[in-house]
């Protein structure tokens, strides 16, 4: 049996599913890339409410991201 695809191949293939442009891809897999650095390389399903919050608000904070776009 083959391996489980990884977590961004199969975040791009749902992404493909409905059409999105591929820059819309490229950003979506960029965020989740950068989410999962921040938090030192720990996959999403382990993390959550408290996790998310955080790296909301260091882009706002320190990446200067308005709160409307992250």
């Amino acid at each position: 049996m083959g391996k489980e695809p990884r977590l961004l191949d199969r975040v791009r293939a749902a992404i493909r599913t409905k059409h999105y442009s591929i820059r819309t891809e490229q950003a979506y897999a960029d965020c989740i890339r950068r989410f999962i650095l921040f938090h030192n390389k720990r996959h999403p399903v382990e993390m959550g409410k408290a996790e998310i919050e955080a790296f909301l608000t260091h882009l706002a904070v320190n990446r200067n991201v308005a709160p409307s776009t992250s």
